[in-house]
């Protein structure tokens, strides 16, 4: 696995930087796309805002410079929503899918130039349980996952002769510093953490580094038969009804 050279979005945080992080151990050269890209060593920091088609380029040429090319893509970049349908107006709407779909596609079609150069090209999208299962109060950030699942399967599709894999993970419910700053503002922050832990057959939140494996399986050369994937990571929450 050693000389891979990949881009993670989002990659100063949360999953973001346990992804980067994981693949910088596994010896891959590693740039942290994010807002405020300050990261720690080894890992190349680069500002990238996804919703800025120039920012996005211009990040994806100097990762790529830096590096020599690209092999690997890890769209991870991504906002919450809360609510039902008529808790967010239009400009909501549009600024969430901007982020969460609109990035990917931003991000994905700069870097593809690249990745035909690859002789080990692979895309891995944060993808999310709320693609799958109906959440409550998650209605526009269900939507924009539920757009990304199809879309990971459509580039799947769109690049598989051109040797790039396309995949994506679906967390459960992470311990993310989303997840905390929700936390923080509910009446009873114990009580919403159980109901969240409860609420997951495992009877815990999933962990960054979790996920972080998985986007490392995906991303790298053991999963070169693997493309149009969607790999849940969320202690049995899609697939499992266990008895009380």
């Amino acid at each position: 696995m050693t000389g891979l050279r990949a881009i993670v979005t989002g990659g100063a945080s949360g999953i973001g930087l346990a992804a980067a992080s994981l693949l910088a151990r596994r010896g891959y050269q590693v740039a942290a796309l994010d807002l405020n890209p300050d990261v720690p060593s080894p890992l190349l920091g680069i500002r990238c805002d996804v919703t800025d088609d120039a920012s996005v380029r211009a990040a994806v040429a100097e990762a790529a410079g830096a590096f020599g090319g690209l092999d690997i893509v890890v769209n991870n970049a991504g906002i919450g929503a809360q609510g039902t349908v008529e808790d967010n107006d239009d400009d909501e709407w549009q600024r969430v899918f901007n982020v969460n779909v609109q990035g990917i596609v931003r991000v994905s079609r700069a870097a593809l130039p690249y990745l035909r150069e690859s002789s080990h090209a692979s895309i891995v999208n944060t993808c999310s349980i709320a693609a799958t299962a109906g959440l409550p109060q998650r209605a526009l950030y269900s939507a924009t996952k539920g757009a990304v699942l199809s879309l990971t399967l459509a580039m799947a599709a769109d690049h598989l002769r051109e040797g790039i894999r396309v995949n994506c993970v679906n967390p459960g419910t992470a311990d993310t510093p989303w997840i905390g700053r929700l936390l923080d503002k509910a009446d009873d922050p114990g009580a919403e953490r159980a109901a969240l832990e409860a609420r997951q057959p495992s009877g815990r939140l999933v962990t960054a580094d979790e996920i972080a494996d998985a986007i490392g399986y995906l991303a790298g050369p053991d999963a070169s038969a693997t493309t149009g994937v969607a790999l849940a990571v969320d202690g049995g929450m899609q697939g499992l009804r266990l008895r009380k």
